[in-house]
C-alpha cells in the first residue's frame, strides 16, 4: 500500500492495513528510541496521521452496540477536518469566525445552532461546502 498518498480510509481492509502499519511504526520507533513525548520526527508524524485516519474511519463506519455513541454531523466533521489539516486550534478558529471560544465549543458539541453570520464565515474562511452548512447548521 502507498502509505504516503493515502488520505482517507474507506474500507475495512484499508483500516486493518493501517492498524498493522501503525503497529509496525511504533515497534520501529520504539527500537530506535524515537517515541518520547516531546519528539517530533517522521515516525511520530506518520503514526499520528495514520491513527487520525483510523479514528475517523471508526467514527464513520464502526458500530459500537454496547455503548451509545453520539454521531457528529457532517458539518462538524468537516470543520474539524479543516482545523486539523490547517493546524488551527479552537481558539484561533473562534477568532477567525469572530465569536468567543465558549460559543464555538458549544457549536462544535452541537449544543448551539450556527448563526447565519458564522455560517457565512465558515464558508469564506474555511471553504466549508455551503450545502453542508445549509443542511446541518
Amino acid at each position: 500500500m502507498d502509505w504516503k498518498n493515502i488520505k482517507k480510509i474507506e474500507t475495512e481492509e484499508q483500516y486493518e492495513a493501517v492498524r498493522s502499519r501503525v503497529n509496525e511504526l511504533i515497534a520501529e520507533a520504539s527500537e530506535k528510541g524515537l517515541l518520547e513525548s516531546d519528539y517530533d520526527n517522521e515516525y511520530t508524524r506518520e503514526i499520528g496521521r495514520l491513527s487520525y485516519m483510523g479514528a475517523m474511519y471508526e467514527n464513520d463506519y464502526m458500530q459500537f452496540k454496547h455503548i451509545k455513541v453520539r454521531r457528529k454531523s457532517p458539518l462538524i466533521r468537516s470543520i474539524e477536518d479543516e482545523m486539523y489539516s490547517r493546524n488551527i486550534k479552537q481558539k484561533e478558529l473562534a477568532d477567525m469566525l469572530g465569536i468567543n471560544e465558549p460559543a464555538l465549543s458549544q457549536i462544535m458539541r452541537q449544543k448551539r445552532p450556527i448563526s447565519m453570520r458564522t455560517a457565512k464565515k465558515l464558508h469564506k474562511k474555511l471553504n466549508i461546502d455551503p450545502k453542508l452548512i445549509l443542511e446541518y447548521a
